[in-house]
């Protein structure tokens, strides 16, 4: 079945965690909005303080995307719940190793 539960909602929560994990990597960065010279530049520039609450959220958005996929796939029948433990173990442990 590959899930369905949820109507795959957690690829949302994992496009918002794309987006938050941009916002930190262009912190401070000139971004022009056009391809003419005259287009509107801007520049975010949060404070440290502001980037490491980002973060946090990312590494909640990321763990939130492995919760809503792995349990999606156990309700929906393709794992049970010997798998749906050893998957989501396997997958917050892949995440904590990243970085």
């Amino acid at each position: 079945m590959s899930g369905g539960h949820f109507d795959y909602d957690q690829y949302r929560i994992d496009n918002i965690a794309n987006e938050v994990e941009q916002l930190i990597i262009m912190n401070g960065v000139e971004q022009n909005t056009g391809e003419n010279w005259y287009d509107y530049t801007f520049v975010q520039n949060y404070s440290p303080e502001v980037i490491e609450e980002f973060k946090k959220g990312l590494k909640i958005l990321r763990m939130a995307t492995i919760y809503a996929q792995r349990i999606d796939w156990l309700v929906s029948g393709d794992d049970g719940e010997e798998q749906f433990l050893k998957r989501l173990a396997a997958d917050l442990d892949e995440l904590e190793n990243k970085k």
